[in-house]
């Protein structure tokens, strides 16, 4: 009888000792694991647990948002900023500030001040899906739709003339306007709105030389992110979001505090996915907004930070130079990264200073 339950060769052996015990463990596993719902329902409990409740805005985000105002696009409402200076209102002296991801008009907070004051008017939407815009769920977000409701909202304020200070994603949407401004020149068709200048800082102007960040890439998987977003809590947020900051010029845990509680208002951690797809419509558009930039004969100008691991020097800055002699460029110090405008707001409000006085607006 016992021989009869010997393995006889090499692959009885193999069934015997091995294959058997393998699939009984394996079933025995699968049968004590939980049901697919029973791991759905925990996902669900973690991601509540994760972001619940709703950060409230912190005073100075209330101050922010008392002194803006909303006007519609389509059937969205668009926060933005609108500040009558100290200086001069001529029309040639109005700065339009173009955010970036995943953020918002808030980033510039630090220079607000000094930009108001020292020129005649400065303006600065938060674009659809992020700061205290609306933020639609399943909406096709683009460059272009976002630079239509700048041209929306000029229009609306009756503003014919900017100078563009831009940053990271409004670096893109900056290229967009500057193609269309070129290609009305081109057909010598009359313009709406008249670009002065633009001030580039950090950002995937060349998608070639662009870096994306783990996170990044992850909200780009359109399996993962649908779980991704909802598991995000501050802790990855803020680790996440120091990771393109240099090492000495971190934010504040206040700071950290106000750009999560932008993100997570309206929900807009919820749309993550749908918010960066922009970067694939970088690389689509290649030609045409790295085209612009090297056409356009509207003065240029990058302020950058070198320690940025998103654009490094030794590829972006090196390229940008070679593709774009017509652009002036301050290099700021070795250890500003990603934010200049946060992390050296007054070296980055001397260099704008300084590049609009090279163009006699001072």
């Amino acid at each position: 009888m016992l021989a009869q339950n010997r393995p006889h060769s090499l692959t009885n052996y193999h069934d015997f000792w091995i294959t058997r015990p393998l699939k009984t463990t394996v079933r025995t596993h699968l049968s004590s694991m939980p049901s697919l719902k029973s791991v759905a329902v925990l996902i669900a409990l973690v991601a509540i647990y994760c972001n619940w409740p709703q950060p409230p805005l912190s005073d100075r985000l209330q101050k922010w948002k008392s002194s803006g105002k909303n006007f519609k696009f389509k059937d969205f409402n668009i926060f933005y900023k609108d500040s009558l200076g100290q200086g001069q209102s001529a029309a040639n002296r109005v700065v339009l500030i173009l955010h970036g991801f995943p953020s918002s008009t808030f980033d510039w907070y630090k220079m607000w001040d000094g930009l108001a004051s020292h020129f005649g008017r400065v303006i600065a939407p938060d674009f659809i899906g992020f700061g205290l815009s609306d933020k639609p769920k399943g909406h096709s977000y683009t460059m272009f739709e976002q630079a239509d409701i700048v041209e929306s909202l000029l229009a609306k304020l009756g503003v014919q003339q900017v100078h563009i200070l831009a940053h990271d994603m409004g670096d893109t949407v900056a290229q967009e306007l500057i193609a269309r401004q070129n290609a009305l020149i081109k057909s010598k068709k009359k313009s709406s709105l008249k670009i002065l200048s633009v001030c580039l800082t950090n950002g995937g102007i060349l998608p070639e030389t662009h870096q994306p960040r783990f996170m990044q890439k992850l909200m780009l998987n359109p399996w993962i992110a649908p779980i991704g977003t909802r598991v995000t809590n501050r802790l990855i947020f803020r680790k996440a979001f120091g990771e393109v900051f240099g090492e000495r010029t971190q934010p504040t845990m206040d700071e950290f505090e106000d750009h999560w509680a932008l993100m997570r208002w309206n929900d807009g951690n919820l749309i993550a996915h749908d918010q960066i797809q922009y970067l694939p419509q970088r690389y689509a558009n290649r030609d045409k907004w790295v085209g612009a930039l090297q056409e356009t004969k509207i003065p240029l100008h990058l302020i950058y930070g070198p320690a940025d691991p998103i654009n490094p020097p030794n590829t972006f800055l090196k390229r940008y130079k070679m593709l774009m002699p017509n652009s002036g460029v301050t290099e700021l110090s070795d250890h500003i990264s990603h934010y200049p405008q946060l992390e050296d707001p007054d070296s980055v409000f001397q260099a704008y200073v300084g590049f609009m006085h090279s163009l006699k607006i001072n």
